[in-house]
């Protein structure tokens, strides 16, 4: 009997000494990958500090080349602005608000009760001023090398190209004011509107491929044709009015508007007929003459009625104002 229990016993002790070992073994294992987590720890909070401590602070400013070709240093987020320039209603569009703006280019303008707090540093811009608002960036629509290097010893100035097309104009200023999400809401949401609009002009009765014009006076006696300026911007849209022959030459030549005479008014109106009021009294004399004229009164879109009157001051080409029209131009085709 104790024979038969001696090798169970030897296999009992083997069986522990197995288990002895191998639980030693995977204690030191489990040591040693404690330790090495540890180590790895502190080696991750050591690089940490380092890491932050090398780490590139936000830049503040970038360099910008306007289209005149000047490199400036900006601001990335201009804070305070001078914006010396006829589409005013561009930063109004992108929810910005200048420090100072000539204040005499918003009189009759669509957006002038929403100048509030803003300051005239005056047409020619006053560098006096100019340099009491302490701007961090001046916008300017000029042209004039003198103005620019006078402008750039106050605050960074970049020249800005106010008769870009709308589009163009909308992404580069957003682009400069850090507003360029804000910029494209605004195209597609423009994009929507003016479609809305001539889907409801057709609707209403207004022709496939009906044309217009639009005409205003200038002191001295000076007809003008407009085109890739103001109102016709809008009316020569995708969807909208044709040109007529004359005015796709002016077009096509990309000029804002042509002076012409009188006695060749009848080559540049169209189906319709927009007519724009001058400001100036001896503007306003020369429109008065047209309508009384024989040439005039045998255009005809003035026979059939289709004369449309609009305050040439609400029919700038800024972001604002061309907004405004989509509401307008219903109402003057109704009329």
């Amino acid at each position: 009997m104790n024979k038969a229990r001696q090798p169970f016993a030897i296999l009992c002790i083997i069986f522990l000494m197995s288990t002895l070992l191998l639980a030693c073994s995977s204690t030191k294992n489990d040591e040693g990958n404690a330790a090495a987590n540890t180590a790895a720890g502190n080696t991750a909070a050591t690089a940490a500090p380092t890491a932050e401590a090398t780490a590139e602070p936000a830049a503040t400013t970038r360099s910008y080349t306007d289209y005149k070709g000047h490199t400036v240093e900006i601001p990335v987020n201009p804070q305070r602005i001078i914006y010396s320039g006829e589409t005013y209603g561009d930063l109004i569009a992108l929810g910005v608000q200048a420090i100072g703006y000539p204040l005499s280019m918003a009189e009759g303008q669509v957006f002038k009760d929403k100048l509030s707090g803003v300051e005239d540093v005056g047409f020619p811009i006053n560098l006096e001023k100019t340099l009491e608002l302490q701007p961090d960036l001046i916008i300017y629509a000029g042209i004039e090398e003198a103005d620019f290097d006078a402008l750039s010893k106050i605050a960074p100035t970049i020249i800005f190209d106010t008769f870009a097309p709308l589009k163009e104009r909308m992404q580069e200023i957003g682009g400069i004011l850090g507003k360029t999400a804000e910029a494209e809401a605004w195209l597609a949401q423009y994009q929507t509107q003016e479609d809305a609009m001539w889907a409801q002009l057709k609707a209403s009765g207004m022709k496939e491929g009906e044309t217009a014009a639009v005409f205003t006076y200038y002191p001295g006696d000076r007809l003008f044709v407009m085109a890739t300026t103001g109102l016709s911007q809008v009316l020569y849209g995708e969807n909208g009015f044709k040109p007529t022959a004359a005015i796709q030459k002016v077009l096509d030549a990309d000029m804002g508007f042509q002076e012409i005479s009188m006695e060749v008014i009848q080559e540049y109106a169209g189906d319709r007929i927009f007519l724009l009021t001058p400001v100036a009294e001896e503007a306003k004399a020369s429109t008065d003459k047209l309508l009384e004229s024989a040439v005039w009164k045998s255009l005809p879109a003035v026979k059939n009625g289709y004369v449309y009157t609009q305050d040439i001051m609400k029919t700038s080409s800024d972001a604002a104002t061309r907004e405004w029209l989509l509401g307008e131009i219903p109402a003057m085709l109704s009329k």
